[in-house]
């Protein structure tokens, strides 16, 4: 079973708003040289972030399960289905965040929007995928993650 799923997040718009302002900013301010330069390389990070993290796609491929963000693809994760050892559908919280996060006791959270989420836990790690399509994910990681222990 080939699963493909991206989720569109709207934090970006407000990265991309706030990359703006910082921009006119940088504009306003053109008679303070190291002002433009802090705001301008402000700007440009916000939009960066904007770009990430506009979209979570989680897909299939094959013995792994995919994450990526994007439009601009420089964040994922692949998480081997072979690994997983516990697998539930939940919801993440505020303190859970969005993006990549690290919080003890918790785990990883990769989320672009909302809060529905599959936890998944290999060993003593917990990652926690936040996605709009939990129960149809849930079921494509246990199906593939008992395909992989019968081959073992």
């Amino acid at each position: 079973m080939a699963y493909n799923h991206t989720q569109p997040g709207r934090w970006h718009y407000i990265l991309f708003a706030v990359a703006l302002a910082t921009g006119v900013g940088a504009i306003l301010a053109h008679r303070e040289p190291p002002l433009i330069i802090i705001l301008l390389v402000s700007a440009a990070i916000f939009a960066l972030c904007g770009l990430v993290f506009g979209s979570l796609t989680i897909c299939d491929e094959g013995e792994y399960l995919a994450l990526r963000f994007g439009p601009l693809p420089l964040l994922g994760k692949r998480i081997r289905y072979a690994d997983t050892t516990g697998i539930e559908v939940g919801r993440t919280t505020i303190l859970d965040g969005w993006g990549i996060h690290y919080f003890p006791g918790r785990g990883w959270t990769y989320n672009v929007w909302g809060f529905a989420c599959v936890k998944l836990t290999l060993g003593w790690k917990i990652i926690r995928v936040g996605t709009d399509d939990a129960d149809e994910l849930a079921k494509v990681i246990r199906e593939k993650t008992e395909l992989s222990r019968d081959f073992e």
